[in-house]
């Protein structure tokens, strides 16, 4: 590990020393693709540089600690920035753990996500509504847009299924864990004898990234039709067929948008969702085996696989992948999640550089 980010400092020189060139300055070009290669190294080699100082400020106070001379207050202070060394040490070393993982390039972009209310009846669409909240209030605090495509409403508030996007930088590398069987376990509201019951509902989430936008779709392949709205805020919507729904027949892949007047911008929508689902279904694909090998840690996505459960009774969640269990569900399900995402992006990370070959030698960085 120590060898790859000398490595990567060596060519954080170099690209600095050609941004000074005049033929570079030039050619805008290369220009331009120097610069985003020094943007993509640069907290690497930033964060092995402190790494770098931090060890040297270890060693030195070893040193002093080890030397027969010295007075006591000088080995007091020398105690006091070795521990203190150590402690950044360890911090230094997680990020650049993180750092070195082999990076997926649709985790900048946004996200289709699909809620699906599962066994449970009313129950588990009351639940879906509730993941769809939480989701939302994620979203909200970190200044991503959410857009609802399709929804499904039951007469309690609840959904049989509601689709909805989320735009915002990151969205899918903070969101894609997610997929999966979420359940639930708490006394219904449809509940009069107090008794827990247990429901689930389906989460899929799908990347809306470069590799979609260029994703060819073949609309001969494409079944369109069109039909009326329904539901709350589709009055006007009910008297024309504005209403898009797209059957991919190769794949059997349905895709409905009915949230906009214009049946142009559904279908649009619908388009764009369809071709995240496509591209997202080929990566995973090309990618199955190292989704088997991961399996045990932090799951494939499939939506069959049970990822988490919510114990209301308990105030407890439960993720099931990385064996995690915290008693914080009433802040979790107002959008805090984020000690979830970093545990289970640490859990995957860890995988990938153990598979990449980059943790080899790092007894040195512990």
């Amino acid at each position: 590990m120590l060898a790859k980010l000398a490595e990567c400092e060596n060519k954080f020189e170099e690209i600095e020393h050609l941004l000074t060139d005049p033929e570079v300055l030039a050619d805008p070009v290369r220009y331009r693709q120097a610069v985003t290669e020094h943007a993509a190294l640069q907290e690497t080699v930033e964060t092995y540089r402190q790494y770098k100082k931090a060890a040297a400020e270890r060693d030195e106070a070893r040193a002093i600690l080890d030397s027969a001379s010295g007075d006591r207050e000088l080995k007091e202070l020398a105690q006091e920035q070795l521990v203190a060394s150590k402690e950044e040490l360890k911090t230094l070393t997680e990020k650049l753990k993180m750092l070195l993982s082999p990076k997926d390039p649709r985790d900048s972009g946004d996200v289709a996500v699909e809620i699906r209310a599962g066994a449970g009846g009313e129950e588990a669409a009351l639940f879906a509504a509730v993941l769809f909240r939480m989701y939302s209030k994620y979203a909200e605090g970190r200044g991503w847009t959410v857009s609802v495509m399709d929804a499904s409403e039951t007469e309690l508030g609840g959904f049989k299924e509601i689709v909805f996007t989320i735009e915002g930088r990151g969205a899918y590398g903070r969101l894609k864990y997610e997929s999966g069987v979420h359940r639930v376990q708490r006394v219904p509201q449809t509940e009069s004898g107090g008794r827990i019951h247990t429901s689930t509902a389906t989460v899929a989430v799908f990347p809306e990234s470069d590799d979609s936008d260029s994703f060819e779709l073949d609309m001969n392949d494409v079944d369109v039709d069109t039909y009326r709205s329904g539901g709350a805020g589709g009055q006007h919507i009910n008297k024309t067929e504005s209403a898009i729904r797209l059957t991919h027949r190769p794949t059997g892949i349905v895709v409905t948008c009915q949230d906009q007047r214009s049946q142009l911008k559904n279908k649009e929508k619908a388009i764009k969702v369809l071709k995240a689902r496509l591209a997202d279904l080929y990566y995973r694909e090309k990618q199955s085996q190292e989704a088997a090998d991961r399996r045990s840690q932090v799951g494939t996505g499939d939506r069959s696989e049970r990822i988490r459960t919510y114990n209301y009774p308990q105030n407890r969640i439960t993720d099931h992948r990385i064996d995690l269990t915290m008693y914080c569900l009433t802040d979790f399900i107002e959008g805090k999640i984020d000690e979830f995402v970093d545990r289970l992006t640490a859990a995957d990370n860890a995988l990938k550089l153990a598979g990449s070959g980059v943790l080899k030698g790092t007894e040195e960085l512990d």
